[in-house]
Formats: C-alpha cells, structure tokens, sequence
C-alpha cells in the first residue's frame, strides 16, 4: 500500500485507463463549429466514395471476369468438338483471349496442347472418369451448348510453374470420344482484368482525395463566411458593459437565421437599455421624494425637541405623524412596484367575481369627499386573477378620481359583447388630462401641474402601479375621451370557466 491505496495479497493494482483516455480524447475532439463541420463534410463525401468505388470495382471485376470466361469456354468447347469429331491435332492453335490449351485422357496423359505447354506435364486437376460425363471439383459448371455430353467449369488458378506468369480463369470441359472420355482445360488471362481494376482502383482513390479535399476547403471557407457575423456579434457583446448598453452589435444584410440573431439581440440590448433607463430614473425619482418628507420630518422633529410651547409642540408632531404616514404610503408603493417588477406575475389566481369585488371596495373606503355612484349589475362578470391586487387596482383609481373630481364619481361595469372583456369606467368630473398628457400620467413619479400641491397630490405612483396590475392580469388600463373630467377604462378578459 506504498501508494495509500488498499491491495490485495498477490494481486497488484489495478490501473485505470478509461479517464485518460477520455480525456484525451476529449481534448483531441474538434472544438469549433468549423472544425466539426468540415470534418463531418469530409467524413460523409469519403463514406460515400467508398461505397460508390466498391460498387463501381465489383461490376467491373463481373464483367471482366465475364468477358474472360466467356473467350475461353468458346475455345474449350471448341476443341471438345474436335475431340468429339475425331480431329483433334497434336498442338492446338490458340483463340483470341486464351494463353493455354491441354487435353489430357481419363489416366491423365497429355493428348493435345498449345504450344506454350508442348511437353509439360498435365496441368493439376482430376481427370475425366470413364461414364461421366462432369467434373466434381470445379467452381462451377455449364452444361455444353453443343454436345449432351460435355460439361463446362471455371476456375481461377495460379499456374507459375507451367510458365504462367499471370493468375489464369481455367476452364474445363469433358466430352465424350470413341476412344473414351477427354477432358479440355483452357485458360484465359486475367492480367488485363486485375490491371484494369488496379487503375480503377487508383483512379478512384485519386478522384476520391481530390473531391474530399475540395469539400473540406469549399466548407471550411463556407462555414468561415457564415460564422464571420456571429463571432461580431459574440465579440461586441462581450465587449459591451454596464454602462455601454447603447452598444448594438452588428446586424449582416439578409434575412437568414443570423440576421434574425443580431435583430433579436439588438432588441434584447434596447430592452435592456430602456430598464437600465427606467432603474436609474427611477432611482432618482424615488430619492427626491423620499428626501423631501424625510427632511421636512426631521425639521419638525427639531423644531419640537427645542421649542418650549406644549402647543406648538403638539401642533409640530402631529405634522410628522403626517409625513410619517406618507412616507410609509410611498414605501409600500416602491415595494409593489419592486414586486411587480420582480414576480412577472400577479401571484395566485383564481375566478374573481368583479361586480361583488367593486361593491365590496367601494363600500370598503368609509366617508369621502365626493360621493361615487356604481353601476355594477349582478349578472356574471367573473375574471382570472388576484382579488388582493384587483382591490389595489380599483382602490388607486378611486383614489386619483377623489384627488380631482369636483362633485361626484362614477363607477360602471359592463361586458364588451364584441370581445368578451368585462370593462369597468371610473369617472370624475374634474378638470380632466389633455390627450397629449394620457401616456404620460402612467409613467412612475409623473404629476401633472395641478396635482403638485402637498396636500392634495400624491407621489405619482398610484396610476403606474394601477397600470401594472391590470397588464399582468392580461388587460388594460387608458385614458378615454369624456365630455367632462376623466375616464379611466379598465378591459380585463373574462374568465375561462364562464
């Protein structure tokens, strides 16, 4: 155990080779896209090459070796009818395409030959049996086209010690004389057949290099020029910081799916650009009113600690008690917003009956200064969402009527019957907000001139936490044109179970 690793007596350690193998494998692996692609390219084109050279070189070796059989089962059988005819010489003259001739007798004795084998011996391979009429140890055989008696074989044989320098398609055919059985071996080259098939063979291999080099260039150079965009966009990306979000990477002509990437990125960076925008403003928004009342409580408070009069004393906290409340309203309202912004959602909800949601909130509210009147019929206004958020809703619009109206509010629901939407009215008759102001007062810490006084206006939350609520409930909230005040129209879809 020199290593700290338990052994067993007679047994050495076993060592493990399959992590470093795969690892190196792994760090031998192509890591580009380029890379992988090129090489399954080359890959794929040499697969195919292969299989289509091996297809091309079996049916040339067929028909070659087709063509060789054929010359020399036409001279054998040629000579078989000599045989059969009484005819046959001494020395047989070659045909076209054959290199040798022998016609031996059923004992094995040379009859007839070609010149090439004139006193050699017979050539290996048993002979004739008398009454038989085939051959049992041929590759194969075909019956003689013009004798009953003669059968024909071929086979392939390497006859260096006759003098053939060359492998040799032998073919053998018995046939039937007066004198009895001879057997006829002839045998056809297959020099040009294996020379041909080895230039083919080289042929291809070349043909083969050449088209898979050309594919692994032409794709290495296709890829190059198709990932050339994107590694600009993975660069200027990377090269984008916190504060540099006005940044956009570049966006190459052409609809193609790279194209689509740097649009779909560059729209990712105005996002993000126009939150950026919105935490700083608001950030700053949220500093100034939260440094205004804090300053004004501290002075109050100050003002107390030191003046001597119990009245003024009096008059003093009760102020800070004041602000105090506001500062705890504008605190909850920063923290819904954060929630808002954060839970992209408005957390858990169910079928919220709207007509009995905006009795209950209306009644909720106690004295005001203006009297609401509301119109919410009993019929089925069910929609999808928080009753808790739903209640904010209407209560911050409630709240911004009360702010400016100037005798009554009016609250109506209805149902859209060309969408399906229930919408609901909240109505004042105050001074209203000009068309060119209708976005702006939904924008967060936004007040109009008139709604700057400290006592009547708020912190210009209520409407973009009101706006929020009913976005993420799937609806609306805007500002329609009305014939005296305001009207703030909320669309929310109805629900799916009604």
């Amino acid at each position: 155990m020199a290593d700290g690793r338990p052994t067993v007596a007679g047994r050495r350690p076993v060592r493990r080779v399959g992590r470093p193998v795969g690892r190196i494998a792994a760090r031998l692996a192509p890591r580009t896209v380029r890379t992988r692609t090129t090489l399954a390219a080359c890959v794929g084109v040499a697969v195919v090459m292969a299989v289509a050279s091996a297809a091309v070189l079996l049916v040339l070796r067929v028909n070659l070796e087709h063509t060789v059989e054929a010359e020399a089962r036409e001279q054998a059988r040629a000579v078989a009818r000599l045989a059969e005819d009484g005819r046959l010489p001494a020395q047989v003259t070659l045909g076209q395409g054959t290199d040798f001739v022998q016609v031996t007798d059923a004992a094995g004795r040379v009859l007839a030959a070609s010149p090439n084998l004139a006193g050699r011996p017979a050539l290996p391979g048993r002979p004739a049996l008398p009454g038989t009429g085939d051959r049992t140890d041929s590759a194969d055989r075909t019956d003689s086209a013009d004798r009953t008696d003669s059968t024909a074989s071929t086979d392939s044989t390497d006859l260096a010690a006759w003098g053939l320098q060359h492998r040799q398609r032998v073919t053998t055919v018995t046939a039937g004389t007066p004198a009895g059985p001879v057997t006829v071996r002839v045998g056809a080259s297959l020099h040009t057949a294996d020379t041909a098939e080895d230039l083919t063979t080289a042929g291809l291999a070349g043909l083969s290099a050449v088209l898979v080099a050309t594919v692994g260039l032409l794709t290495w150079r296709a890829t190059g020029r198709a990932l050339r965009p994107v590694e600009a966009i993975r660069a200027e990306v990377a090269a984008i910081g916190e504060g540099g979000l006005q940044r956009r990477v570049p966006a190459p002509r052409g609809d193609d799916e790279i194209a689509d990437l740097a649009r779909t990125m560059n729209a990712m960076l105005d996002r993000l650009e126009a939150a950026g925008t919105r935490q700083r403003r608001f950030i700053a928004d949220a500093s100034h009113e939260l440094r205004s009342p804090l300053a004004v409580l501290r002075t109050q408070l100050e003002v107390a600690h030191t003046h001597p009069d119990p009245a003024v004393r009096a008059d003093l906290v009760a102020g800070a008690l004041q602000d105090t409340d506001r500062l705890q309203a504008l605190a909850a309202d920063l923290l819904l917003l954060a929630r808002l912004d954060t839970t992209g959602g408005p957390g858990p909800a169910g079928p919220v009956d709207l007509a009995a949601l905006l009795r209950d909130t209306v009644a909720g509210r106690g004295p005001q200064p203006h009297p609401v009147e509301l119109d919410a019929p009993d019929g089925t206004f069910t929609v999808d969402g928080n009753p808790l958020w739903l209640g904010r809703l209407l209560t911050n619009l409630l709240d911004n009527a009360q702010r400016h109206a100037t005798a009554r509010i009016s609250v109506r629901l209805r149902s859209d019957a060309a969408t399906g939407e229930a919408v609901v009215d909240v109505t004042d008759d105050g001074p209203g907000i000009p068309p060119a102001d209708r976005d702006r007062v939904f924008e967060r810490f936004t007040r109009l001139d008139d709604a700057r006084s400290r006592n009547d206006g708020g912190a210009g939350l209520g409407l973009p936490i009101a706006r929020d609520i009913a976005t993420l409930h799937g609806g609306t909230l805007r500002i329609e044109e009305a014939a005296v005040g305001a009207t703030f129209r909320i669309r929310l879809p109805a629900a799916l179970s009604s």
